[in-house]
């Protein structure tokens, strides 16, 4: 029986905490939900494919209209992660990326500068200003965990504020919930583990709240473009801002086609009850709709998690809920500590901003090149990024020079990002003639080290030594 008082619990704890109204109602909203055994399940059998969008690389867009279009263009990042999952303790943002390119500030004196996800998101951007004369305001969403830290390194920075906006605001926290009667979980150990973030659908709420929105549209601005910090590939595009203003439409999703890497993520799909479009993450997917989930046959396209808004639509919704947009529920079940399975076990309440695609009428969707979809969730799509499959242009993009290989390590000895580099330090191997890399035990690899075709590393570990070849027998 789920204990009675448990929401009042939570709403107090956030309460004193200073978290926002409409965080705290947005949580309610969804505790009522859990209560009633919602699970935000989203069945095979109710939901048609999406099949027929329009694809950025065949539009014909003006180019004084695009050029309108981006100057109008706000951009924003969601940096709440922390990297928990390849042992972070701080904002995955500020983890090394990539060397410096030639041309930029400081670089070929002394040891080549590494960069940072932050670095190259704002040399993108400021190539983007000086390409175009757009005054592009870059904001990012932080979390209470990632803010001090990812502020601090953009004081380098002192040309980012545009016309006075803030450079970011806060993302809200909510308490996990013990599994067995929803009630606030405790946790003596380490207090800060009592709570966790509310999913990227905390954006309404965090935006509602920060006065953000209306800010940008006092400030001449229509549009506004949200990807997520980890992914390089969600570089200004006028191409696109200018389709997103013709269309009309108050919301835009980003699409890319399906590879066979492409195994997690959203996906928009056709609810056939209303012909409505909605989205659909895995933890929405019933176990025995996986593999229709996965068909690239029947859903064709996944989700990038690269937005678009028009502002002015925007500001309307946020007026009308006061934040609290109906987003469906998903819940995650965890236990208190990440690092300690045998902790008690807790859910957390989660929704996805993509989900608002249900939410606002008109809503569209595009496809996009793979370049625009460059993530790192773990130490295997940062070895990729890394190597030589991606050349980091004078404008801070990454450009791929080869198809990117799919990439398996051990976790036992690469999931931690300190093990990872310990094993790497000589730099990554070639990856260009690569269809494929698997590695099972522990090694590490000089310099110098080339992969081709479909490779492998088995056995117990070892070195492999500088300037070797790795293929499908090893070296």
């Amino acid at each position: 029986m789920t204990d009675p008082t448990g929401l009042e619990q939570a709403r107090t704890k956030m309460t004193e905490a200073g978290v926002a109204p409409a965080a705290i109602e947005t949580f309610a909203r969804f505790y009522h939900l859990l209560q009633s055994g919602a699970s935000g399940m989203i069945r095979e059998d109710d939901i048609d494919p999406l099949v027929d969008i329009p694809n950025r690389a065949e539009l014909t867009i003006d180019d004084d209209e695009a050029a309108a279009a981006l100057a109008k263009t706000a951009m924003l990042k969601l940096n709440g992660g922390l990297g928990t999952s390849m042992g972070m303790d701080q904002a995955k943002s500020l983890l090394p990326v990539r060397v410096a390119p030639a041309s930029s500030e400081g670089a070929g004196s002394g040891e080549p500068e590494m960069l940072t996800f932050l670095d190259i998101i704002v040399g993108q951007l400021r190539a983007a200003r000086e390409a175009t004369g757009a005054r592009l305001p870059l904001l990012f969403m932080n979390s209470f965990r990632t803010r001090d830290d990812s502020l601090a390194a953009l004081e380098r920075y002192p040309d980012l504020a545009v016309d006075g906006l803030p450079v970011d605001f806060l993302q809200n926290r909510e308490p996990k919930l013990l599994a067995d009667d929803l009630t606030p979980v405790t946790w003596e150990k380490d207090p800060e583990l009592e709570w966790c973030p509310p999913g990227h659908g905390d954006l309404y709420p965090a935006l509602h709240a920060s006065g953000v929105v209306v800010a940008l549209l006092e400030a001449g601005f229509r549009y506004m473009c949200v990807s997520n910090s980890d992914n390089l590939g969600a570089t200004p595009d006028a191409t696109i801002a200018g389709w997103f203003a013709a269309s009309g439409a108050p919301y835009a999703a980003e699409l890319c086609r399906k590879t066979p890497a492409d195994v997690k993520g959203g996906q928009i799909v056709i609810r056939k009850s209303d012909g409505q479009m909605v989205q659909r993450e895995t933890a929405q997917t019933h176990p025995d709709d996986v593999a229709a989930s996965l068909d690239a046959t029947r859903h064709p396209f996944f989700h990038t998690n690269n937005l678009w808004f028009n502002l002015e639509a925007l500001a309307a919704e946020l007026e009308r809920t006061s934040g609290v947009l109906e987003l469906p529920l998903i819940r995650n079940d965890k236990t208190v500590d990440p690092s300690d399975a045998s902790s008690p076990k807790v859910v957390q309440i989660e929704s996805a901003m993509g989900a608002a695609v249900a939410v606002f009428e008109g809503a569209t969707a595009i496809e996009v090149e793979r370049s625009r979809f460059l993530p790192v969730k773990t130490t295997n799509d940062l070895l990729v990024l890394r190597s030589d499959v991606y050349d980091l242009t004078p404008d801070y993009r990454l450009e791929a020079q080869a198809l990117a290989p799919l990439v398996d390590l051990d976790k036992d000895h690469y999931k931690l990002i300190d093990a990872f580099t310990e094993r790497f330090a000589a730099g990554a191997p070639s990856l260009r003639d690569a269809d494929s890399l698997t590695v099972r035990g522990d090694w590490t690899f000089g310099s110098g080290v080339r992969v081709e075709g479909k490779a492998q590393l088995v056995g117990d570990g070892g070195t492999v030594p500088d300037g070797a070849t790795v293929g499908p027998e090893g070296f």
